[in-house]
């Protein structure tokens, strides 16, 4: 799919990998709804990018808000990219060093916004996409999801966020295949360790013990890494099915 002229719909789209998705797009020629709930990031983003982009406030759980963000994509000529990227971490042990059971709300709220807001956004933007014509080969448009390594290589404390990210991988292909149908490819980038806004709270000796493990390169990913491997899964529509692995060949130890 040409990148050039599309429209696309990127969640978290106001920071870290959800950004550089947003601004990789839009430099490559797209149209881009920036959809995430922070109202300063968010509109600023859309100022500096001008007729690019379009922010529009949304929380990925509410079907009405995703449908608005949708609405605003289908103004602009029609939604053929949707990349989710909008998502929670959360550390905790199913019992924790004083005997007390995991917060079940918590585990709740994860699953909520990283797998189900995932799906919600997943299902609206699909049938945007269906009623789009085809273009080359029939295809339709591009759903791509974010999940992580830890969907594979969970660590202690990671329940929560690894049933959510393992959710989002797993639910990859039986998607992709729903939606042959109509030509809409599905895939998704599972990042290893990147350089986020919330990696960034750690001491630096922290960032770089991170990195060090890392077999090669020996660095932290960063949120452009995650962006221009977005937009080759645009622009290659023989991609289809698949969890990509984006971790300088990490393998994550227990803790």
């Amino acid at each position: 799919m040409k990148i050039q002229g599309a429209v696309a719909l990127v969640t978290g789209g106001a920071s870290g990998l959800g950004e550089a998705t947003v601004r990789r797009l839009a430099a490559a020629g797209a149209r881009v709804i920036i959809v995430d709930r922070d109202d300063k990031r968010g509109p600023a983003l859309e100022k500096e990018l001008g007729e690019r982009a379009r922010f529009v406030k949304t929380d990925v759980t509410s079907p009405d808000d995703v449908q608005k963000a949708i609405d605003a994509a289908t103004e602009l000529g029609g939604l053929r990219v949707a990349v989710s990227c909008a998502g929670v971490g959360w550390a905790a042990r199913t019992i924790n060093k004083e005997g007390q059971a995991h917060d079940l709300e918590l585990f709740k709220t994860v699953i909520g916004i990283n797998l189900v807001g995932t799906f919600n956004v997943t299902r609206l933007a699909a049938a945007a996409m269906a009623k789009l014509p085809g273009l080359e080969d029939g295809e339709r448009g591009v759903i791509i999801n974010t999940a992580s390594v830890a969907a594979f290589d969970g660590q202690i404390g990671q329940a929560a966020y690894t049933a959510s990210k393992a959710g989002v991988a797993g639910m990859t292909l039986p998607i992709a295949r729903d939606l042959s149908a109509v030509g809409v490819r599905v895939m998704t980038i599972a990042p290893g360790t990147m350089d986020t806004p919330m990696l960034a709270q750690l001491p630096e000796a922290a960032r770089q013990a991170l990195a060090a493990g890392i077999p090669f390169p020996k660095r932290l990913g960063t949120a452009d890494d995650y962006a221009k491997l977005a937009e080759h899964i645009v622009v290659n529509n023989y991609l289809n099915g698949e969890v990509i692995r984006l971790d300088g060949a990490l393998r994550m130890p227990p803790k």
